[in-house]
């Protein structure tokens, strides 16, 4: 009971913390969407990784460590790159044009139907796998540790977390439709401590029963390294290539991450905040990777269902009232993703189509409107994703189900990927060969899943992609842009910063190899 006390508190905490600085009548668009663009660094490094740690990273990334070991980390610690080339390639750029919205840039550079395009995708994209897998996540976990306590909502499991979906969803869209990215941003910044205790209490009480850090390398050996074979079917080594271009689509072109970056005070304070956030990605792969391995070490294969590593630690190890807390950090994961991919669509869809096509004199009290109206509609398209991937996910329990997930947004993502690569390289670009490089990634990835199935997602991403740049390039190659002139700092401290980070990800490489 105590434990459910403790999870209600934080509930009507977060509501109140919310709701604090609700907007009223004189707010503009920019206060809604923006924070009036004036966020600091610490501000932009926080809620940036809040945003981007998610229920599935707790369980659907322990699960998989669980089975493959610090191979699973790539997916964190690689995250720098991504980081480092919006950091100092996309972030100038966008603060240069003082956009709202990354269509904006994407308009400016390759003309507004390639922006309708790009910005409709994205809008199809939170809508539906980002929200819809952020609710069950947080569900399946809350049920997977308070599953007798929650007895009383319905007997059956599967009934039960679909009503908790109904829950999470409504709470998240709830104050985040009154307070806009300010509400996100302050809940954030609480949300993600709660989730940073809660993360270091499981993985702390993980080494311990395992007998200490030194066991890892004792009693797992095989599960601490960074490079499986290339012939490994989910996590080969040369997954790293398709890793490296997803990882720009998320950092760099994904506007409910970025959205914190164009909102920063100034370049200087977004680029500090989001080479912080890298360090804080170092922490958490930490924390979500080694508990997985370690419970690996403490009972060997026999966990049937590896999305369960995280609640059986929980449910075996932590005393009564710390799970409650632990609890928390799931929810608390949950709703820093879901809060955030509300405010981004909201943003996109007043922006980008409500004020740009169905009302081009809108004042800001109606884009204002139209943004909250889409975050009602679009709380509607993820319960029934949610609802869909709880049916998916218990047609097959035995997977690794965040591997399952990435290969369904993988279909969308690689043509971003093409789009905003090709927008930044090519100095002046022929729109109508970009839109038919986007356009044809879907089918190639159809075409290469259909011939070789057996291929590893992340080495299929890799190829789309390719194929999509190669298609793009040739249509512009006399109008490519220097490679080093891309890249701006905003001090030669940055820039020195920027080096070392990118220096302690090729050590982890070299010493995890």
């Amino acid at each position: 009971m105590i434990d459910f006390i403790i999870v209600l508190a934080y509930f009507g905490m977060i509501l109140l913390i919310a709701l604090k600085g609700k907007i009223n009548s004189d707010t503009t668009a920019d206060d809604y969407f923006l924070s009036s663009r004036n966020l600091p660094w610490y501000s932009i490094a926080v809620s940036t990784i809040a945003t981007n740690i998610q229920g599935y990273q707790f369980l659907g990334m322990m699960g998989s460590a669980y089975l493959y070991g610090l191979a699973q980390a790539n997916l964190e610690i690689n995250a720098v790159q991504g980081i480092l080339i919006g950091t100092f390639v996309f972030v100038p750029l966008f603060l240069k044009e003082k956009i709202t919205t990354i269509t904006q840039y994407i308009k400016i550079k390759l003309g507004a139907r390639v922006a309708l395009f790009y910005s409709i995708a994205n809008i199809g994209l939170f809508a539906t796998i980002t929200l819809g897998s952020a609710l069950f996540w947080g569900a399946y976990a809350a049920d997977m540790v308070f599953g007798e306590q929650l007895q009383f909502i319905h007997t059956n499991r599967i009934i039960r977390i679909g009503i908790l979906i109904l829950i999470l969803g409504g709470f998240s869209a709830v104050y985040t439709y009154f307070g806009g990215l300010s509400a996100v941003v302050r809940t954030d910044i609480v949300q993600f401590g709660v989730l940073l205790i809660g993360g270091i209490v499981v993985c702390l009480t993980a080494v311990y029963h395992l007998g200490g850090w030194e066991q890892l390398y004792i009693k797992t050996p095989e599960k601490m390294h960074l490079h499986l074979p290339a012939s490994h079917e989910t996590l080969p080594w040369t997954h790293l290539f398709g890793l490296f271009f997803l990882n720009i689509n998320y950092w760099c072109a994904n506007q409910t991450v970025i959205q914190r970056a164009l909102a920063a005070k100034s370049i200087a304070h977004a680029q500090t905040g989001l080479m912080v956030g890298g360090l804080i990605k170092y922490l958490m792969a930490v924390l979500i990777v080694v508990p997985g391995i370690a419970l690996y070490g403490i009972i060997g294969d026999t966990l049937g269902e590896p999305d369960l590593a995280f609640p059986y630690l929980v449910k075996t190890y932590l005393p009564a009232g710390v799970k409650g807390i632990i609890l928390c950090g799931l929810f608390a994961s949950l709703m820093s993703t879901v809060d955030s991919t509300f405010n981004s669509l909201a943003t996109l869809w007043s922006v980008d189509i409500y004020a740009t096509y169905l009302n081009p004199k809108a004042n800001d009290a109606q884009k204002i409107s139209a943004g909250r109206k889409a975050i009602l509609v679009s709380l509607g398209t993820a319960l029934l994703m949610g609802m869909i991937l709880l049916y998916l996910k218990f047609e097959n329990p035995g997977s690794a189900f965040t591997h399952t997930l990435n290969n369904l947004r993988y279909f969308i993502n690689c043509g971003i990927v093409v789009l905003v690569c090709s927008a930044v390289l090519i100095l002046k670009p022929k729109s109508k060969i970009i839109l038919a490089a986007f356009i044809i990634t879907v089918p190639i990835n159809i075409l290469i899943l259909l011939i070789f199935p057996e291929m590893n997602y992340f080495i299929r991403a890799f190829w789309v992609i390719f194929t999509g740049m190669l298609f793009a390039l040739l249509g512009n190659q006399s109008q490519l842009v220097s490679i080093g002139s891309l890249f701006k700092a905003a001090s030669s401290k940055h820039k020195f910063w920027g080096i070392m980070l990118i220096i302690s990800l090729l050590i982890l490489h070299l010493v995890f190899h």
